[in-house]
């Protein structure tokens, strides 16, 4: 007998991944072509959740606007309230009162903390340790909900900030309440950091993987801690500080590889910075006064001219871009998504890593897709 050897042909396959899976943390859809279990190419295909938030905004007057803010980022609904409600306040010229700033201040950065938590609890999905981390990471993030519960009235869609301050004034347990709460956030991102930071499992899953430098970081448009986890030592909280900032101290935690496990390491980080930025804002809080501007008028008009704010959000710079006619409505309302500009780097951090690896990187660009089609 005789055996003839022939080369087979093979073929690349294509892979959908969503927009109704698990993996993608929300309505995405990446299409993958693979040769075996190596990605050769990724589509990153987006649109699933437009809703026309900035038209539906211009709209509404400056008021109701603000409620399309907490539906755009909603894991960090506080963070984006701020945003918007000072570029109004820089069109208006009001001056918020120093007891407004302060309670803003730790609402926000709470919820930059309540954001990291939600991260690292889908994270472990992704990594397939559902169970403890994710566990360890609600425990904390459920009891932050419920103080933003007490004090908005919503767990999810707050609407609390307000052109000029606040909508009431926080409870009158509130400064003894987040002391605690601090105290055992603190104590969950330690049993985080016990578990997983040098697990040889994950350190194997996430160094060097989805790797981008602080060069092609830069290029992208990255911010927050995609940017910081490349390398570049940015935040705007610190490169223009808006609200209190300049008052208080904290570090800026940077990666030195832009790889899976730099981004997770600086939000892990990033968690206690915002805990001791906490603890400076309840020690400098007057415990008194006005928590709104006097003299505001039911119906907001601001002067006509325009106002970019951005603000270092979790995700990173979230910016709101306003032009105002004069009338009670935004003339144009538009939002800079950090997302957006994470996902369009996506393929270049995929490519050359495996099917697996792909969650992973996706997981660790920490989307939110109302956030990203607006």
């Amino acid at each position: 007998m005789i055996i003839e050897e022939r080369e087979l042909e093979t073929i690349d396959v294509y892979v959908n991944v969503g927009p109704q899976h698990p993996a993608t943390h929300g309505v995405f859809r990446m299409v993958l072509r693979v040769d075996g279990e190596l990605v050769v190419d990724l589509e990153p295909v987006i649109g699933y959740l437009h809703r026309g938030a900035e038209k539906l905004s211009e709209n509404c007057d400056y008021r109701q606007a603000l409620a399309f803010q907490d539906r755009t980022e909603y894991l960090a609904q506080f963070n984006a309230e701020l945003c918007y409600v000072i570029a109004v306040e820089k069109l208006m010229g009001l001056e918020v009162p120093e007891r407004a700033e302060y309670i803003r201040v730790i609402l926000t950065e709470l919820n930059r903390i309540a954001s990291h938590l939600m991260f690292m609890g889908a994270f472990s999905a992704d990594l397939g340790v559902f169970g403890t981390l994710f566990m360890y990471a609600f425990r904390e993030r459920e009891r932050m909900l419920d103080l933003f519960e007490e004090i908005s009235g919503d767990r999810m869609m707050y609407s609390y900030f307000r052109v000029g301050g606040l909508a009431w004034d926080v409870p009158e347990n509130f400064v003894e309440r987040t002391r605690w709460m601090v105290k055992e956030a603190r104590q969950g991102i330690a049993d985080i950091d016990g578990l997983l930071t040098e697990n040889e499992v994950f350190l194997a899953r996430t160094r060097g993987i989805g790797t981008i430098t602080a060069e092609q970081a830069i290029d992208w448009g990255f911010s927050g801690p995609m940017l910081r986890a490349s390398g570049v030592r940015h935040d705007l909280r610190r490169a223009e500080p808006y609200s209190i900032y300049d008052r208080l101290e904290f570090d800026i935690p940077v990666g030195d590889r832009g790889d899976v496990y730099d981004r997770y390491m600086v939000r892990l980080e990033e968690m206690r910075q915002s805990a001791r930025i906490i603890d400076q804002c309840l020690d400098q809080m007057p415990e008194d006064g006005p928590i709104v501007a006097p003299d505001l008028k039911r119906v907001l008009r601001p002067p006509a001219g325009e106002v970019y704010m951005r603000a270092e959000n979790p995700r990173g710079e979230y910016g709101i871009y306003l032009v105002s006619k004069g009338a009670d409505k935004p003339y144009r309302l538009k939002i800079r998504s950090p997302s957006f500009c994470h996902l369009a780097a996506l393929r270049d951090m995929t490519i050359g890593h495996y099917l697996a690896d792909a969650v992973l990187i996706l997981g660790s660009v920490d989307i939110v897709l109302c956030e990203v089609d607006r």
